[in-house]
């Protein structure tokens, strides 16, 4: 079996930590680099559900997308629920490996892994890294649909291939309208507006869409928009992670049993549609 060590340089490799942002909170945060590492689990969130489920694997490393820690802190004691997950690692003997801000602008990263799910094609960069000459690298996809779809018919399909939320999927734009080209990001995505609009795409998809934004966007042009939840879009990336490390454990012969976590931690749990027609008009305060 490999050392811990050698698995999180080959994660590096893929996911350069240099590639994340200067806010963000990279690589190992938690292992001996001498451990042996046998089975691995991915999944989106460090959160105890997550640790307990790499507990009962028998896992020995933990790859999440997000980082368990992203400012300072004074304690991790086990009375504070994140510090509850760094005790159930360390008793467990399982280390911790954060890649974020640079797995979504790796090639292939975040983003080629939800337009995989979308089953679109990625033509080049949202945001290209101007480090990167082969202009493959950078912040979400511009993507072209095979066939063009009405925009009701794109955000089924999403609703179909992504993982199951209470949220679904929220669509701003005409249902009829026809898209053949696709900006998507996964994660957080209205602070790439003007990069979208840039692109000259038919439609966006992200996550976290607020009600400014969105406004500001569709007074701005035509721009459709599909709004699912975080951890959905970015889940996708936990498979593809996943394979990534597998190709890479059988060419180094490390014979590593590499998982993908299914537990949706979301944190929405329900949603309650309306059943009443949208307001038209509007009665005097009472």
């Amino acid at each position: 079996m490999p050392r811990l060590s050698e698995v999180t340089a080959a994660l590096d490799a893929l996911w350069p930590p240099a590639l994340a942002e200067g806010w963000d909170a990279v690589g190992t945060v938690a292992g001996d680099p001498d451990a042996q590492v046998g089975r691995v689990l991915f999944a989106v969130d460090p959160v105890q559900e997550i640790v307990d489920e790499a507990v009962k694997l028998g896992a020995d490393l933990l790859v999440t997308h997000h980082p368990l820690y992203l400012r300072g802190t004074t304690t991790v004691a086990a009375d504070t629920f994140k510090g509850r997950a760094v005790h159930t690692l360390i008793k467990n003997d399982i280390a911790l490996h954060v890649a974020h801000t640079n797995a979504d602008k790796a090639d292939p990263g975040v983003s080629d892994a939800l337009a995989g799910a979308l089953d679109v094609r990625v033509v080049r960069p949202l945001v290209p890294d101007p480090a990167d000459p082969t202009g493959r690298r950078g912040l979400g996809r511009v993507c072209e649909l095979d066939h063009p779809l009405t925009l009701r018919e794109l955000a089924a399909r999403a609703a179909e291939r992504l993982p199951a939320t209470a949220q679904g999927i929220r669509v701003a734009g005409d249902p009829d309208a026809t898209i053949r080209t696709l900006a998507v990001s996964g994660g957080s995505g209205d602070s790439l507006f003007d990069d979208v609009r840039a692109a000259g795409v038919d439609a966006f998809l992200t996550a976290d869409l607020r009600h400014h934004p969105v406004s500001e966007a569709r007074a701005h042009t035509p721009l459709a928009l599909l709004d699912a939840a975080h951890w959905a879009t970015e889940w996708p990336w936990c498979e593809l992670a996943a394979a990534q490390l597998d190709e890479i454990s059988d060419r180094e012969g490390w014979d590593l049993r590499v998982h993908v976590s299914r537990t949706v931690t979301d944190p929405w749990t329900a949603h309650a549609a309306s059943h009443r027609e949208p307001l038209t008009t509007f009665g005097a305060p009472n």
